[in-house]
C-alpha cells in the first residue's frame, strides 16, 4: 500500500525519506495532539507543519516573528505548488484585502502572521471564520524569559489556546534548554504536549576557536581562504560591521553591513542581496540572522565573543543548513570577557547575575581544551559519549599540556595571603599583579607589596597567569563571586589540593593559526564544472522569477545532478529535492543544461549516489583524516613515524588513534604503545586515581609517561570495559 505521507513528501517537497523525528511529529499533530519539537537548524522543522497542512482540511496558521522569514517560506511553498500566503505590514492595503478575500474563500492551506498581527482586535474571530485547524508557533523559544531571545509579544499567544481550545498546537524551535522547554509548554497552555527532541549535534559543522589578532587582516585571511563561499560575520558594534564591510569591499570581496541602526529599506535590500547570491558576505550584529532561510552559508565567523552559548549555537547554526561541510569560527581574546562584563553594569542585579553566568559559560567554552561539540551539546542537556568529534580545533589538533603544579600553588597561595592580610577579596587581575610584582599605587596602598607571594611570578607573563587562573576557576579550585566585581577566593577543593600538594596539569594558551576552510565537496563529490554551470542556470531561473536561488534548488540537489547527469524526467525526478512542481517548472531547462555539458565534456563516474542515512548524535562517519592515520599506523606501527609521514604532531596522531579505538575501528596491541611492565604500573595508578582526568594520573606517575601514552591507555581500558560489559549475562 502506498504511504500517503511519503507520497506527499516526494510529490511536494521532492524527498524520498523523512529526516529523524519528522514522521513521528507529523503523525502526532495529525492525531490532534499538542507538540513541542526541538530540532536543530537544518533538521527540517518547517516540513513538520507544512506537510500536515496538506494532509488535513482547513487552514494552518503559522506564527512567525519576522517578516522576511514569512516571505521567504511562502515564496518557497508557492514555488513548490502549495497555496500559502502571509499577512503583515509589508503588503499594501489593497493586496491585504485580496489575500483576506482568498482566505474567506478557502483558497489557502497555510497562513503566516506575526504575533502582533494575531493579537489585533478581530483577528481571532477571522481565524474562526477561516476554519483554522492547526496552529504552528515558529521560533517558540521567544516566549520564554529563560531564553536568549525573549519577545514579550509572544507571551500573549496563550489567547490563541483560549479562543481555539480544540485546535492542536505545534511549537517549534532549534534552541531550548530544559527550562525553556518547560516554559514554552506552560506559557502556551499546551495540553499534555508530546515532546520531541532531536540531537543538537550538527555533524557537518566544524567548530574552530582561534586567538584574535588586532585589525581586520585576520578576518580578511579567513574570508579569502574561502573563495565564492557565502558567509556571515558577527560583530559586537554597529560601527565595526560598517568598517569591516568596507575593508572587505576594498579587498575585492562583495560585502555589506547589517545592523538595527540602518533604515528598514537598507536592511531589507541587504538581506535580499545576500539571499540572492548578489553579495557574498554580510557583516552584522545579532540583529541579522533569525529567519534567514539561506541553506548554503559556508561559514559563520564571530569577530567578538558572543554573550551566551544559546546565541552562539543559533548563530553558528545558520551555516551549512544544506548538510554540506561548513565552518564556525570564533576569534577570541580574553579582553572580550571584560568588555562584555562592562555592558552588564547597567542591568538590574538579578538580570546581570544571570547574564554573568551565561557569559562565563561562553568564556569557558572559548578557552577550554575539551571537545567543542561535547561542550555545546552538554549545555543543552545532551550527552556526547565520544572521546573526539574529529571536527573541532581541539579534537583535530589537541593542545599541549604542561605541568603547572608550581604555578597553581603560587596562585592559590597568593589568593589566601591577600585575604589573610586584607580580609577582603579581589579580582583575578589584582592577584596576577601581586604575583608579577606590579608597582601600582592601589596595590602598594593595600599593603600587598609586603606579601610573601609578591613578585614570585615575575618570570611568567600576565596573559599566561590569567589563563592559569581561568583554568583553575573552571576546575573548581578557585571560586568567583556572583556579583559584578567577580572577586576570587580559594575553594575547599583548592585548599585540599594545596595541602596535599596535588599535581596540576593545565593547557597552554591557544596559538594563532589560520582557520583553514572545510572541503565543501567532501560529503558529495560531483562534476565541479557542471555544478558551476548549474549554479549559473539556477541564478538565471531565480532572477527571472524574482526568487532566491535556493528556492529553485539547493546546492545538495545541484550536486546530485552534477553527479548523476539526469537527462530525462524520471532521472531528474529521482534527484533529492525535486518534486512534481519543480519537475514541471525546471526539468526541461536543467536536463538540457546537462545534455549540453555532456556534448562538450566527458561523463565522470562517481559511483552510485549515497543512500540517505538517519542523523545520529555521533558523526555519520569517521573523518577521512582519522582513517588515513589508522591505515598508516597499521603499516608502520610507530606513532612518530606516522606523524612524520603525515606532517602532523604526535599528539594529533594519538587523538586520531584514540578516536578509532573508541569507535571500534582499531584494535591495536598495547605493546605498540607501552611495555608489559609499564602496563602494570599504569593499571595500579589508574586503580588509585581513576581515568576521568589524566592530570592526577600523570602526576602520580611522576611524569614518566607522556600524555599520548596515557590517552591511548585510557582508550584501551575503556574499550576493554565495554567489551566485558557486553558479554556479561
Amino acid at each position: 500500500m502506498t504511504d500517503p505521507l511519503l507520497a506527499q513528501l516526494k510529490s511536494t517537497f521532492g524527498y524520498d525519506t523523512f529526516r529523524p523525528l519528522q514522521r513521528e511529529i507529523i503523525e502526532t499533530t495529525l492525531a490532534g495532539r499538542d507538540v513541542v519539537a526541538i530540532l536543530p537548524t537544518g533538521a527540517g522543522k518547517s516540513i513538520c507543519y507544512q506537510l500536515p497542512a496538506l494532509m488535513r482540511s482547513g487552514l494552518t496558521l503559522v506564527v512567525s516573528p519576522l517578516i522576511a522569514l514569512m516571505k521567504d517560506q511562502v515564496d518557497a511553498l508557492v514555488a513548490a505548488g502549495v497555496p500559502a500566503t502571509f499577512l503583515n505590514s509589508s503588503i499594501a492595503p489593497e493586496e491585504a484585502t485580496r489575500r483576506r478575500a482568498g482566505l474567506d474563500a478557502g483558497a489557502f492551506r497555510l497562513l503566516y502572521a506575526a504575533p502582533e498581527r494575531v493579537m489585533l482586535g478581530g483577528f481571532l474571530a477571522d481565524l474562526r471564520r477561516w476554519g483554522v485547524s492547526a496552529i504552528a508557533i515558529d521560533e517558540a523559544h521567544c516566549i520564554s524569559e529563560w531564553g536568549h531571545d525573549f519577545r514579550p509579544e509572544y507571551r500573549q499567544l496563550a489567547a490563541l489556546r483560549r479562543a481555539l481550545p480544540d485546535v492542536p498546537f505545534i511549537a517549534m524551535t532549534a534552541t531550548a534548554t530544559p527550562e525553556v522547554r518547560r516554559d514554552i509548554a506552560d506559557q502556551l497552555a499546551l495540553a499534555a504536549p508530546t515532546i520531541f527532541q532531536a540531537s543538537f549535534n550538527r555533524p557537518n559543522l566544524r567548530y574552530l576557536v582561534t586567538p584574535k589578532k588586532s585589525g581586520t587582516s585576520q578576518i580578511l585571511e579567513v574570508v579569502a581562504a574561502r573563495p565564492d563561499a557565502a558567509g556571515i560575520i558577527y560583530c559586537r558594534s554597529r560601527q565595526r560591521t560598517e568598517d569591516l564591510a568596507a575593508a572587505l569591499a576594498g579587498a575585492g570581496i562583495s560585502a555589506l553591513a547589517y545592523h538595527a541602526g540602518l533604515d528598514a529599506r537598507t536592511r531589507s535590500a541587504t538581506q535580499e542581496a545576500f539571499i540572492r547570491d548578489e553579495v557574498r558576505v554580510v557583516c552584522a550584529t545579532v540583529a541579522f540572522g533569525m529567519g534567514i532561510d539561506k541553506p548554503d552559508v559556508r561559514f559563520v565567523l564571530h569577530a567578538d565573543l558572543p554573550k551566551h552559548l544559546e546565541g552562539y549555537y543559533q548563530e553558528t547554526g545558520r551555516a551549512g543548513r544544506d548538510g554540506l561541510p561548513s565552518d564556525c569560527i570564533l576569534l577570541f581574546a580574553p579582553g572580550d570577557i571584560a568588555q562584555n562584563l562592562r555592558f552588564l553594569d547597567e542591568l538590574p542585579e538579578d538580570a546581570a547575575a544571570t547574564a554573568r553566568r551565561q557569559l562565563q559559560a561562553m568564556a569557558d567554552f572559548a578557552e577550554s581544551d575539551a571537545c567543542r561539540r561535547k561542550a555545546l551539546l552538554e549545555w543543552f542537556g545532551e550527552d556526547w559519549p565520544h572521546a573526539s568529534c574529529g571536527a573541532c580545533d581541539n579534537c583535530a589538533a589537541p593542545r599541549e599540556r604542561f605541568d603547572a603544579t608550581v604555578h597553581a600553588q603560587k596562585m592559590l597561595s597568593c589568593i589566601i595571603r591577600i585575604h589573610q592580610h586584607s580580609r577582603r577579596s579581589v579580582g583575578l587581575r589584582h592577584v596576577v599583579d601581586v604575583l608579577r610584582g606590579s608597582k601600582s599605587q592601589k596595590l602598594i596602598d593595600l599593603g600587598h607589596a609586603e606579601l610573601t607571594t609578591y613578585g614570585i611570578g615575575a618570570d611568567t607573563s600576565a596573559q599566561a597567569w590569567m589563563s592559569i587562573g581561568r583554568q583553575l576557576i573552571r576546575s573548581g579550585h578557585i571560586a568567583t563571586s556572583d556579583d559584578r566585581w567577580q572577586t576570587v577566593s580559594v575553594s575547599a577543593l583548592g585548599r585540599e589540593a594545596l595541602a596535599a600538594r596535588t599535581p596540576f596539569s593545565l593547557t597552554r594558551p591557544l596559538l594563532v593559526e589560520p582557520a583553514r576552510a572545510s572541503s565543501a565537496t567532501s560529503e558529495l563529490a560531483c562534476d565541479e564544472g557542471l555544478f558551476q554551470a548549474l549554479r549559473a542556470l539556477r541564478k538565471s531561473e531565480a532572477d527571472a522569477r524574482s526568487l532566491a536561488p535556493y528556492m529553485v534548488f539547493g546546492d545538495q540537489a545541484l550536486r546530485h545532478m552534477a553527479r548523476t547527469y539526469p537527462l530525462d524526467e524520471a532521472s531528474f525526478l529521482a534527484v533529492p529535492g525535486v518534486g512534481r512542481q519543480k519537475l514541471a517548472d525546471y526539468g526541461a531547462a536543467f536536463t538540457a543544461a546537462v545534455a549540453t555539458w555532456l556534448a562538450a565534456n566527458p561523463r565522470l563516474d562517481f559511483g552510485p549516489p549515497p543512500s540517505p542515512k538517519p542523523e545520529r548524535s555521533a558523526p555519520e562517519e569517521t573523518p577521512s583524516t582519522v582513517l588515513e592515520s589508522v591505515a598508516l599506523f597499521g603499516a608502520l606501527r610507530d606513532l612518530e613515524a606516522v606523524a612524520t609521514a603525515r606532517g602532523l604532531k604526535v599528539a594529533t596522531i594519538t587523538q586520531h588513534l584514540v578516536t578509532a579505538i573508541e569507535r571500534g575501528e582499531l584494535d591495536p596491541d598495547p605493546r605498540d604503545f607501552y611495555a608489559a611492565e609499564a602496563e602494570v604500573e599504569l593499571r595500579q595508578a589508574a586503580d588509585e586515581h581513576g581515568l576521568a582526568a589524566l592530570g592526577p594520573l600523570h602526576g602520580a606517575l611522576g611524569g614518566r609517561y607522556p600524555y599520548e601514552t596515557l590517552h591511548l591507555f585510557r582508550a584501551l581500558q575503556r574499550r576493554a570495559q565495554r567489551s566485558a560489559s557486553s558479554t556479561m549475562p
